[in-house]
């Protein structure tokens, strides 16, 4: 096959300035220390950690025709992604968000929709689009035209042809789970968020939200704990939880999308199970050690040392 992973859904444009406490009065400026622009979203964060842990990553999105759209191409090609089946649409914005990244992680977001609630995947792009063996559908929630049947037409159509799919959402609300649903049943790993998940299954334990997903058809579910770690669950009855690294943490942005990544480039190199949790895991801390969706991922080799080096949380 062309390439390794192909990734799509939700692709942005983030504006991050750190540390921000509160927003100036009136026309006043206040001065912080970083500003950064970075390819973001569900799969736009996801692809260019995937392309800088070594995989052959295709961008399957959309953008618009304006100036961040330029920006975001360059940026995904500068990577060594191929943008090929990158999207430009006319008449609408890329998608984009500023994020004010508080001095403790927490980063409140200001989020312009685009050219993401315009993007699609028809069948005459299948063959394309599913050019890898592992397909990662990221940002559910936020594609307006994708979600629903066309998204449940593209996996139904990745399974048949025999590959493996991963899967993340975002925004997720009362209705999201009707949009989630009928996905399940093709999705080998189903990687939200704890809090996600709750949202989805209206549970509170961890063990409750994977049987509610399990018993919906997923194949395993991933599920990102915060400092807790991440936790593991699959149709043959397994649990597992992998605790999270001890860092310090920068900001939060994107930690999940570079947990998704390191899963998926754990998938790709057949690592085993507790090594595939760790390799997520430490993926998602070196982004929270720095400002922005892709920072501290230098490499694969560099990732497989921080793996083996940093402490776990106690």
């Amino acid at each position: 096959m062309k390439h390794d992973v192909s990734v799509i859904g939700l692709y942005i444009l983030d504006v991050l300035g750190r540390p921000v406490t509160a927003i100036p009065e009136r026309g006043n400026v206040d001065f912080i220390e970083e500003i950064r622009l970075t390819v973001a979203g569900t799969a736009g964060g996801t692809v260019i950690d995937t392309a800088k842990l070594g995989l052959n990553s295709l961008a399957v999105g959309a953008v618009g025709e304006d100036e961040k759209a330029d920006w975001v191409l360059l940026t995904l090609e500068k990577h060594g992604v191929d943008s090929s089946a990158m999207q430009r649409l006319s008449g609408v914005p890329t998608s984009a968000t500023i994020l004010n990244v508080r001095p403790n992680g927490d980063r409140p977001a200001l989020h312009m929709r685009g050219a993401s609630d315009h993007f699609d995947v028809t069948e005459d792009m299948y063959d394309n689009v599913l050019d890898a063996p592992i397909i990662h559908l990221g940002g559910t929630g936020l594609l307006q035209t994708l979600d629903g049947s066309s998204s449940v037409r593209l996996l139904q159509e990745a399974k048949k042809r025999g590959r493996t799919v991963t899967f993340d959402l975002i925004a997720t609300d009362e209705h999201t789970i009707s949009i989630v649903k009928p996905l399940l049943p093709h999705i080998d790993y189903f990687m939200p968020s704890i809090e996600e998940a709750r949202d989805l299954a209206g549970k509170q334990s961890t063990d409750d939200c994977a049987d509610a997903m399990l018993n919906a058809g997923a194949t395993a579910c991933v599920f990102t704990l915060g400092p807790d770690g991440a936790f593991y669950a699959d149709q043959s009855g397994l649990r597992k939880q992998s605790a999270a690294y001890d860092i310090q943490i920068v900001d939060t942005t994107g930690c999940g999308d570079a947990f998704d990544a390191g899963f998926i480039v754990a998938l790709h190199h057949e690592m085993d199970l507790d090594t595939s949790l760790r390799f997520a895991q430490v993926s998602a801390a070196l982004v929270a050690s720095g400002l922005g969706s892709d920072a501290g991922i230098t490499s694969f080799e560099d990732t497989i040392t921080a793996m083996n080096s940093l402490p776990l949380q106690s």
